[in-house]
């Protein structure tokens, strides 16, 4: 298994407990919600220590060889996607944070938009991988 599909795999796995985590809050199950979330987080972390490493390894920037419509498609995924990725991580510290102090008013009030970014955010890293890496992979 490649690097980057390592990473894939990890932003799946932090999508899919996402679901689970909202699945479980919005069922009455705060405790499971709380695993959910916890792991999520764990999870995401990784995968950023992950990210990090493959990118000063390879030492290079793989350029996508789609072309026509799908490029300019592409890239507007890859654009959110990147904008958000970094939007993301201090509204994720700040609704843990609210979870954690037991704020959990505050704690509902960010989640609406935290919980939809962060998903939206793992689910086009999975996308841009395989458009990069599987369906348009460098020859």
């Amino acid at each position: 298994m490649s690097h980057a599909a390592l990473n894939a795999i990890l932003n799946a796995l932090s999508g899919i407990l996402l679901a689970f985590g909202y699945i479980a809050i919005r069922t009455g199950k705060r405790e499971v919600h709380k695993k959910f979330m916890v792991s999520a987080f764990i999870v995401s972390c990784v995968f950023l220590v992950s990210y990090v490493i493959y990118h000063v390894r390879i030492h290079q920037v793989i350029h996508f060889q789609g072309q026509g419509i799908i490029r300019p498609i592409y890239f507007t995924l890859l654009i959110s996607h990147t904008i958000l990725a970094v939007v993301i991580v201090p509204l994720i510290l700040i609704t843990l944070r609210r979870a954690w102090l037991q704020k959990f008013d505050k704690h509902r009030v960010i989640a609406r938009y935290t919980l939809p970014l962060w998903f939206y955010v793992c689910v086009t890293g999975v996308i841009v991988y395989f458009m990069v890496y599987q369906l348009y992979a460098p020859r």
